[in-house]
Order: C-alpha cells, then sequence, then structure tokens
C-alpha cells in the first residue's frame, strides 16, 4: 500500500520555491508549481475532448496515465530545474547521455518516491521508456508547451534587447503547430474563442496570491494551491484504494476547487466567517460569474460536456467541491460522508467523487504553506495561530485511515 509520508508533501511543495525563465526580465516571479498546475489544467481539457468517443475503461486508464506522467514528469523537473530547455533538449538528442541523466534523477528521488510502491514503478517505467508518440505524452506534451509559451507572451515585451527571443517565439510556435491536430488543441490556439479564454483566465490565478495579508516565503499562489491540493488528493486516494474513476476525480477536483476565485479572487477565512451571510453572497455571485465567463461560452461552442465535467469537479449540483458524491445514471447524487464512499461507492461505474478528503488536502496543503514561511524566518502572529489551528483540525480529522496524526507529528 503506498505510504504518504512527510518527505513526499515537501516534494510535492517544493515546486514553489523554483523560479521560471530566471535568466530573463520578468515582470512578475513564474513558479515551477504554478507552470504545472496551468499545465495539468490544460491537460484534463484535452483529456476530456480527446475521450469522449471512447470506451469507459479506456476514458478512464488515459486520465489516470495523464495524471501519473504529469506527476512524473513534474518530479523530474524538481531535480532538473537548473538546465536551460534548450540544453536539456541536446541531451535528449543522445539516449546515452539522456539515459545517464535519468538514472541520476530516479536515484535522486528513489527515498522519497519509493514508499509509494507501484507508483514509484511506473514512474520508473514511464522515465525509461523512449517512445513518445503515444495520445498521453502528446498530450502533455501539448499542454506543457502551451502553458510555457503563456508565460513567454508575458516576458517577451520586457526582453526587446534579449537575441534569444525571436528564436524562443518561432520554436514555441513550430512545436505548437504539431499538436494541432489533437481535438480541443485547435481551439485553444485561437485567440479569442471560449476554450482559449479559459485557458488564459487559469493562467492568471498564478497572480493571485494566497494569504494576502500575512507575508510568506514561499509566497504560493492560488494556481500553485491547486496544484498542491491536487497531488495530495491522488496520492490519497491511493492509500485507500480508490476506484481509477475516484482517484482521477479528486485529482481533477482538487485541481479546479479554486477556480471560482478568478471572479473573486482569493478572501482569507477569518473576512468569510466575519459575516454570517457572506459565505452565500459568494458562492452565489462565483456561481453566475461562472456561467456568464466560461460556462456559457464553452456550451455556445459546443463544449456542454467539458461544463459538465467541470461543474462536478466543482460540486455545484451537491452544493459544494468537498461535498461527497456519486452518479445514479444522469443524476448525481450525495453521499453521506467518506465512509459510506468508501465502502459501497468505491467503483468506477459509479463514478465517485470524495469530498472530506479533499478538504483534508486543502488544509493540509494551508498547513505546508504556513509551516514553510515560519521554518524559513518569515512569520506572524497570524501564521503562527494558523499553523496550530490547521495542525488540530486536521488532527482531529475522523478520516482515520489517512494517518494524518503520524504525518503531522513529522513536522516540527
Amino acid at each position: 500500500m503506498p505510504v504518504i509520508r512527510k518527505s513526499l508533501l515537501q516534494l510535492i511543495f517544493s515546486g514553489a520555491y523554483l523560479l521560471r525563465w530566471n535568466d530573463k526580465l520578468r515582470p512578475v516571479e513564474l513558479l515551477e508549481i504554478d507552470k504545472q498546475a496551468h499545465k495539468m489544467l490544460l491537460a484534463c481539457v484535452l483529456w476530456h475532448e480527446n475521450a469522449r468517443h471512447l470506451p469507459e475503461a479506456e476514458r478512464l486508464a488515459l486520465a489516470r496515465d495523464i495524471i501519473e506522467g504529469g506527476l512524473f514528469d513534474y518530479f523530474y523537473r524538481l531535480i532538473i530545474t537548473d538546465i536551460k530547455p534548450p540544453v536539456f533538449y541536446k541531451i535528449k538528442e543522445n539516449p546515452a547521455h539522456y539515459r545517464q541523466l535519468t538514472e541520476h534523477v530516479l536515484a535522486r528521488l528513489e527515498p522519497v518516491l519509493s514508499p509509494l510502491g507501484p507508483f514509484w514503478d511506473r514512474m520508473r517505467a514511464w522515465h525509461r521508456s523512449t517512445d513518445e508518440s503515444g495520445l498521453v505524452r502528446r498530450i502533455l506534451t501539448a499542454a506543457h508547451l502551451f502553458a510555457s509559451q503563456w508565460e513567454f507572451h508575458l516576458l517577451k515585451p520586457l526582453n526587446g534587447f534579449d537575441d534569444e527571443m525571436d528564436d524562443i517565439a518561432r520554436s514555441f510556435a513550430e512545436r505548437l503547430d504539431a499538436f494541432r491536430s489533437l481535438a480541443g488543441m485547435e481551439a485553444m490556439l485561437t485567440p479569442n474563442t471560449a476554450l482559449a479564454r479559459l485557458a488564459n483566465l487559469c493562467g492568471q490565478l498564478r497572480f493571485q496570491i494566497r494569504w494576502t495579508q500575512a507575508p510568506r516565503i514561499p509566497a504560493t499562489s492560488v494556481l500553485g494551491h491547486m496544484f498542491i491540493v491536487a497531488a495530495f488528493a491522488y496520492f490519497f486516494s491511493l492509500s485507500v484504494h480508490a476506484c481509477t474513476a475516484r482517484a482521477n476525480n479528486n485529482f481533477f477536483c482538487g485541481l479546479f476547487h479554486d477556480l471560482p476565485e478568478l471572479l473573486t479572487r482569493d478572501i482569507i477565512s477569518p473576512v468569510k466567517q466575519s459575516v454570517a451571510s457572506l459565505p452565500g453572497i459568494l458562492k452565489e455571485y462565483e456561481e453566475a460569474e461562472l456561467e456568464r465567463r466560461i460556462f456559457r461560452p464553452l456550451r455556445k461552442e459546443g463544449f456542454a460536456a467539458l461544463v459538465e465535467r467541470i461543474s462536478y469537479y466543482l460540486g455545484l449540483s451537491v452544493g459544494s467541491e468537498f461535498q461527497e458524491c456519486r452518479r445514479d445514471g444522469e443524476n448525481i447524487v450525495k453521499v453521506a460522508g467518506f465512509e459510506a464512499l468508501q465502502q459501497s461507492c468505491n467503483a468506477d461505474a459509479l463514478d465517485p467523487k470524495d469530498g472530506q478528503m479533499i478538504k483534508v488536502c486543502d488544509w493540509l496543503a494551508a498547513f505546508l504553506e504556513a509551516h514553510s514561511s515560519i521554518r524559513n524566518g518569515v512569520s506572524s502572529p497570524h501564521l503562527q495561530e494558523a499553523q496550530a489551528r490547521l495542525k488540530a483540525t486536521l488532527c482531529e480529522s475522523p478520516l482515520e485511515c489517512l494517518k494524518l496524526g503520524a504525518l503531522l507529528a513529522d513536522f516540527d
């Protein structure tokens, strides 16, 4: 059974420290964790569009492989972060050199990831494979290139003096053209379409910094937080032997759960809780704006099924993204808590999705954000109080199978 340890949580979180494009003049700090979140949001959209006509088992397997492939690549990237892309691609052209680099990366990652058992075995096989022509890798590469080009468009106006910029722009355009045959990619690359606007809005979540009234290092964004929650949710799903559909849904729910903050900004809990009616007002506004700015344009352009899927991740029909639910034919049904989902609904045919466990991952990500900043020497009474409150809340969680008390005991 996969074992979740402190070192795994910290490895996932470490992308919040890694700067991207750090040899270029940047309008904002561009972080690896944000890029990975943007990439996987786009990969989810591309999975949905390219899996529409697949049998259900193949559709679920494709989603699982995209999720895990994205995590495999992220962990690899954490080790090679200082290698510039042109240098990395040059290394890949030489099989012997690339194999040496890969074995070095896997050796570095093994102490942290080997407790995950089969996941670690699949990761080693992924990076030792030389076949990059399959649909999974094509979707992930297309999403990676789009997210990286999105960042490049932020940089280009500030770096007119840099003689690399034209070559980089040309490389992105040429490489992305090779993926236009993927369903959804043409629309994503076409300005002002609903998919292009969704991709752009998702990217903008990197500008929204969390804990706005508490300076922190690192200052994680809403976008990066979403990826951290998604990764935590996936690994906890593996640890409780979630079925494939449930594990996939939990990852994508974590990835999308703060999407409405595109429209309201990240409002800290004390403010939300200060006025009894405020959460309801915010939820009503969020849903109206989601419909107006994202869902309605997508439906008009033929992406109604994608809207329905994102709505399922956001829990719009059951009142909250943190409500357990499943499908009963065309209907979405609430499930009475984690135990009921675990005991009676853990089957692909029911398309189950956790609620409490994803909320635990949300709290755990917030705890890591507070704890890491305090350990880095940037603290405040508000941050200290939040860390203590989150730790107590997590230790009191009724989800005993997650072993949160033992996990948090490793954090001093």
